[in-house]
């Protein structure tokens, strides 16, 4: 019956057949073509078939489908134009009833577009495209002249406005000529300057600049189809109350329709990658927007609270380029949250349970038996629980409601005889998450609430919260977590590598924390750059560290300056240098662009080369230093050949005896090298990935658990590199390139005397690791 109904407006078979499988959707398109049958007959025509299939398939309420498809049936409502404005009304005014006559108004219904109208507006539009038209005849841009007639009359009937525009043009310019039909030749596409190509990815204040679409373009721009401040009802699955409109007009009044987000991270750990898309997401939308971002600490568990969270976390913030608009906690609302759960209990939505926390744990938990119980016993209860009459685990506040998960009653409050970071021994009671966070946005009045994928189940507590208290509700947002391979981000997992001795801290430069990345040296530019990358998706991102690497490279070629460096050095004396002392060589800071300054060092006598740049035996390919193949020494203008190979006891080179000849009399050699004079002894750390596996915490790779799967060789420390002596006033976190080697920075642990570099990156991505 159902096929026939729907084929009898004009579907096709496959596409009745397709609709069926949609429960939904076929209920309510059986319901508007029932209705419509019944005004009209049970002959429906093809367009207005359409026009009841498009109804049924765009209408986000329900309730609103008998009141649009008698406006069809009455044919009122004859054009998809005319029924998009009707959607988007409806959408626009959520609460019941409608003003009728500001709905028809806003549809277009009883407008009638007459010939005359039409042939007007559109010769209006070609007189004042005349001068190009006539430049450009057929060639022109037909299309425009469409749109700026159709502007003029927005319930024209399209094909009508299409045929006078060809009927005008044809008037004005006459047939086509075989010039006219001849294809437009295309226009060449202007290429970029090669130095163009490789400018660099540059951030300023955590604004992006990319080659691709940087992350503020994403969140400026149609990507997220995001509310507008104020139209949070608007928004898929937002429940709308007799006071939501109300709510919104005051919300507006306080925040002057401006964009408001946040980023509340809990105070128990150190920022990882993960949540630096957190941050360009939060912080990003909402400079995007010219609105603001707060930064709040979800500090609701007093017992993993730490003084050294709070501000790493800040400093992280800062560091990535960000300044909150106001940093607050969602301690510093304790009073309020305290005072709206007295409220709940009294309107009946909140109880006081004595089920263990074992007992509600896991799937289909068995219901409370105090569920039911009166709301002068809750509320006399849960005074006894503020006052410390309960012990931990003997009394939980709960709400009454079942989550999308199937999760029934969230605890509100809980029993903690912690003191507080903040409000000291003043509470014993404190608030989940499930009730502090919709609450403390609701506060802020954030416009909104951005979140990973997992919080999607926690979506109809945080609707239902605001609702049930009659609070300004905003709008809970999902978007897909960021991951990476190769590591582990678990709080509890890094403090067990912290514990076993496989790092040193949460800033071991082999994790991925915040502070890890930028102890090894990574710019916060690099990462908000792959950030920006990865994108605003809905779906999770687990990305290759390689990729957070190149990004890393970009940045630093632009801003490291170079220097020479050697990690396993071979002596090396020229016996005829040209000098009773030493020289000084001019090396450029950025040896492609010399305009940005240059730093001496020492030439003399005794220099020191890399132990690899050289070979007693030659093998084919090989074009470094070997007896009878000279190479040339960097930026130094002189081309060493060995003379003689000093070797120790057991047959180790120890030593090479040379000859130097300057560069521009003598041939040109294979390869120059890099090297020191009068160096600086250093520590420099060299480190791989920690893990061995891709996924060292998937019990299908690692059978043994993530900490079998740690990498032996992920830090190899060479105790006496030798520096030149251009970095000798580096301070801790300051970058250079070393030529030939990789990218380094220098660590915390460098005191006087005794520099530290760690490795940040190589020059090349290393093809086995991609």
């Amino acid at each position: 019956e159902a096929l026939g109904l729907f084929t009898g407006i004009g579907l096709s078979e496959a596409k009745a057949r397709e609709t069926l499988r949609n429960g939904a959707l076929s209920a309510l398109l059986r319901r508007a073509v029932l209705q419509a049958r019944s005004a009209l007959g049970p002959a429906l025509d093809k367009a207005t078939g359409t026009l009841l299939y498009n109804v049924a398939t765009r209408l986000r309420d329900p309730k609103h489908l008998g009141f649009l498809v008698d406006y069809i049936a009455r044919r009122e409502i004859l054009t998809d134009l005319q029924l998009s404005a009707a959607l988007e009304y409806v959408k626009s005014h959520p609460l019941e009833p409608l003003d009728v006559a500001d709905f028809e108004q806003a549809c277009g219904v009883g407008v009638c577009v007459t010939p005359e109208q039409i042939e007007e507006a559109v010769e209006a539009v070609i007189g004042e495209h005349r001068a190009e038209l006539l430049a450009e005849r057929y060639r022109f841009n037909m299309g425009l002249l469409m749109g700026e007639a159709r502007s003029r009359l927005r319930w024209a009937d399209g094909k009508t406005i299409k045929n006078e525009v060809d009927l005008q043009v044809l008037h004005l310019l006459g047939p086509k000529t075989e010039a006219d039909l001849e294809k437009k030749p295309k226009a060449a596409k202007a290429r970029p300057a090669p130095a163009e190509k490789q400018k660099a990815v540059v951030v300023e204040n955590g604004e992006v600049g990319t080659e691709t679409r940087s992350l503020l373009e994403q969140l400026r721009g149609e990507a997220l189809k995001f509310h507008k401040p104020g139209e949070n009802y608007k928004t898929e699955g937002y429940v709308v109350t007799p006071n939501t409109m109300a709510l919104l007009k005051q919300h507006l009044a306080i925040t002057g329709g401006q964009v408001r987000t946040r980023f509340p991270p809990e105070p128990n750990g150190i920022l990882h990658i993960g949540h630096a898309k957190a941050i360009n997401f939060n912080f990003g939308y909402a400079k995007a927007n010219s609105g603001v971002c707060f930064l709040r600490y979800d500090d609701t568990n007093p017992e993993k609270e730490e003084e050294k969270y709070f501000t790493a976390i800040r400093e992280m913030v800062e560091w990535l380029g960000y300044q909150p608009y106001a940093v607050t906690h969602a301690s510093d609302y304790f009073d309020q949250l305290y005072s709206w759960a007295l409220e709940l209990i009294r309107r009946g939505q909140a109880y006081v349970c004595h089920q263990k926390v074992e007992e509600i744990k896991g799937h289909n938990p068995p219901p409370s038996p105090w569920r039911d119980r009166p709301v002068e016993e809750s509320l006399l209860l849960f005074e006894d629980m503020r006052k410390g009459k309960f012990g931990e685990g003997e009394a939980t506040l709960r709400m009454k409601l079942v989550m999308e998960d199937g999760k029934m009653d969230p605890v509100a409050y809980r029993v903690k005889f912690t003191p507080h970071h903040r409000t000291g021994d003043k509470w014993c009671i404190y608030p989940t998450y499930d009730y502090t966070h919709c609450l403390c946005d609701s506060i802020e009045h954030i416009t909104h609430s951005l979140c990973t994928k997992e919080f999607q189940a926690r979506r109809s507590s945080y609707f239902w919260l605001c609702n049930a208290l009659d609070v300004y509700c905003p709008v809970q947002w999902e978007y897909g977590r960021l991951n990476l391979l190769y590591t582990v981000v678990s709080k509890r997992k890094i403090i067990r590598l912290v514990e076993t001795g496989a790092v040193r801290d949460w800033d071991d430069p082999r994790l991925f924390t915040l502070t890890a990345l930028r102890r090894r040296g990574f710019p916060p530019e690099a990462i908000n750059n792959f950030c920006a990358r990865v994108g605003v998706t809905v779906a999770q991102a687990t990305m290759e560290p390689h990729l957070l690497e190149a990004c890393a490279r970009d940045v630093l070629n632009e801003q490291a300056p170079r220097a020479m460096a050697v990690l396993e050095p071979l002596k090396v004396t020229i016996t005829n240098f040209p000098a009773p002392k030493a020289l000084e060589v001019l090396v450029p800071n950025f040896p492609a662009d010399e305009n940005r300054g240059f730093h001496k060092v020492p030439f003399q006598s005794t220099i020191y080369i890399e132990e690899t740049d050289f070979r007693e035996e030659v093998d084919k390919g090989y074009k470094r230093l070997a007896p009878g193949q000279p190479v040339g020494l960097r930026h130094a203008g002189y081309i060493i050949a060995v003379q003689n190979v000093i070797k120790d006891a057991s047959g180790h080179v120890i030593e090479l005896e040379v000859t130097c000849t300057k560069s521009d009399v003598a041939e040109k050699p294979k390869a120059f090298i890099h090297w020191v004079s009068e160096p600086l002894v250093c520590e420099v750390r060299l480190y791989e990935r920690l893990f061995l596996h891709k996924n060292p915490e998937d019990s299908s790779e690692v059978p043994g658990g993530f900490l079998s799967d740690l990498n032996p060789d992920s830090l190899r420390v060479v105790h006496n590199a030798l520096v030149d002596s251009s970095v000798l006033s580096a301070r801790p976190f300051d970058k250079f390139q070393f030529e030939r080697l990789g990218y380094f920075s220098v660590d915390p642990d460098s005191e006087e005397g005794k520099m530290v570099f760690n490795r940040t990156v190589t020059l090349k991505e290393d093809p086995g690791k991609a």
